[in-house]
């Protein structure tokens, strides 16, 4: 696929972060990693060329959809590559020599500090958003202040030569993140697959009731589905949708077919292998 060659894989955030976990993950072995600013960033990244695959994050459990992922999607020509869902513990990170005691701001990304809201609370913390889990932890090592703590992975204290006050200070330990991998192209049929679509309803009653149906007929099982503003018309939706099986199998291009009969298929955004359930991955494995 890389002629043998080390795979170069994009995220966005700092090293440490939840995105590179994942990436670790999912290609389960030794890869190149670019960390990118932004995900408009991530996405260009192969876009251009630089690296064979990115990976970005579409939702979590616990604080619902990446819009800012679903948006580039649809405007990108990269497809989905592949599925990977990671369990989520969060850390109370500080500068070595720092006690729990001196605290009294929290940095993080505002997923992070939504996901640990009750223990900020408890902790009686000031929580400041930042871009990135990760990226805090870097800023904090250089800001050097004994008042200031960040939430991120485990892995990223161990990267930054940082202090790990707490331990496992999610709100809900049912927190995991679902991610995509990226490339040009899809994946092949496996038997154990999902297909995204995005697709417009036209504003008429039945509209989406009758894409709906479509799947229903087939006997085919849909895993997700959500709503964007189209940000051309107002009051106008995309319907971003998630189904098992793959776009090859007979049952899914008949319901494609028809979608796009109906002049309401705007994009298929992939066909890739399905997460395991009893597959979740730990990121503090590393």
């Amino acid at each position: 696929m890389t002629n043998n060659r080390p795979i170069k894989v994009s995220f966005q955030g700092e090293r440490g972060a939840y995105s590179e976990e994942a990436a670790i993950c999912f290609f389960n072995k030794d890869v190149i990693i670019k960390p990118c600013k932004n995900l408009y960033d991530t996405f260009e990244s192969v876009e251009k060329k630089t690296v064979d695959f990115a990976i970005v994050p579409v939702e979590n459990s616990l604080e619902g959809s990446i819009n800012e992922t679903y948006d580039l999607l649809l405007s990108s020509n990269l497809k989905v590559f592949g599925e990977i869902n990671l369990r989520i513990k969060h850390s109370l990170i500080a500068c070595q020599g720092v006690e729990l005691k001196d605290i009294r701001t929290v940095y993080s990304h505002p997923q992070a500090l939504a996901q640990c809201r009750k223990h900020i609370r408890n902790l009686g913390l000031k929580p400041i958003a930042t871009y990135d889990t990760a990226g805090s932890v870097k800023m904090i090592k250089l800001k050097s202040s004994k008042s200031i703590a960040a939430i991120a992975s485990a892995r990223s204290a161990t990267i930054y030569g940082m202090k790990i006050l707490l331990s496992e200070i999610e709100d809900n330990k049912n927190n995991y993140t679902r991610f995509f991998a990226l490339s040009f192209s899809d994946s092949s049929p496996t038997g154990s697959d999902k297909t995204s679509i995005v697709f417009t309803a036209k504003h008429v009653p039945g509209a989406l009731f009758s894409v709906l149906k479509e799947f229903a007929d087939k006997g085919i099982n849909l895993t997700k589905i959500e709503s964007r503003p189209t940000r051309k018309t107002p009051w106008e939706y995309n319907f971003y949708l998630d189904f098992e099986g793959h776009r090859e199998d007979e049952r899914c291009k008949a319901v494609l077919d028809s979608i796009e009969k109906k002049g309401m298929l705007t994009k298929i955004l992939g066909s890739y292998s399905k997460a395991k359930s009893d597959a979740y991955q730990t990121v503090n494995s590393y």
